[in-house]
């Protein structure tokens, strides 16, 4: 009898927070869930050639659009990512370069635009999430100087080298409808082209993700 009364209680407990849940849309449970992975469109769809418009005020969409870049980024997993990637074609970049085991560095850039290169150039095998499965040297200028806006649209500069400045330009090229296999050679993009075409026609309503799980292969 007695167990019988503490499963009754119980219940009721249960039945109580979930009604407190429903009806408190603020609190930090609505916002977890108003977060969200969203699907990663894939080559040869051709939003991704698309151009991305400027960003002129940061407000709540905006915010919940970094949000879920976040999520999707860290899901695939990668390193960055740009909005016309998920299928918005506004100038956000998310970046993320902290190893497995550091702490999380999340960096988001609005408006990035590259304002200076340096002469000496440096190669990095580059991967994209919306090329997935697929990896290939490319040569870029070895640093660079990016000014962008912060989420309180406040402007920033950083000048970067090495990785930070082989993922601020491939980001970067996203919003402007440019994809890392325009940096190799016509023979070699034409071979990627030809492959993900095929593999197109023969998925219907499938998203193909890569399933290398190293975050590093996977700039965005």
């Amino acid at each position: 009898m007695r167990e019988a009364n503490e499963e009754r209680t119980v219940g009721r407990l249960r039945q109580w927070l979930k009604g407190k849940a429903r009806i408190d849309p603020k609190g930090p449970t609505a916002y977890i869930a108003a977060m969200a992975v969203r699907d990663i469109i894939i080559l040869p769809d051709k939003r991704l050639r698309s151009k991305s418009e400027s960003v002129k005020a940061v407000d709540k969409s905006l915010r919940a659009l970094v949000n879920d870049m976040f999520e999707t980024m860290y899901a695939a997993p990668g390193i960055g990512l740009a909005a016309v990637q998920i299928g918005v074609p506004r100038r956000v970049v998310t970046m993320d370069l902290a190893k497995k085991d550091e702490p999380k560095q999340p960096q988001v850039f609005i408006n990035p635009e590259v304002t200076w290169v340096s002469d000496e150039k440096a190669t990095y095998e580059e991967g994209c999430l919306s090329i997935p499965e697929y990896y290939e040297e490319v040569t870029r200028p070895k640093a660079v100087k990016v000014k962008f806006f912060d989420l309180d649209l406040k402007p920033q500069e950083i000048e970067a080298e090495g990785l930070l400045a082989t993922c601020l330009q491939h980001e970067i090229d996203h919003t402007n409808g440019v994809l890392f296999i325009d940096h190799i050679s016509k023979l070699k993009r034409d071979m990627v082209m030809k492959k993900f075409k095929k593999a197109a026609k023969k998925t219907v309503g499938g998203k193909s993700l890569a399933e290398d799980q190293e975050p590093s292969h996977h700039i965005g």
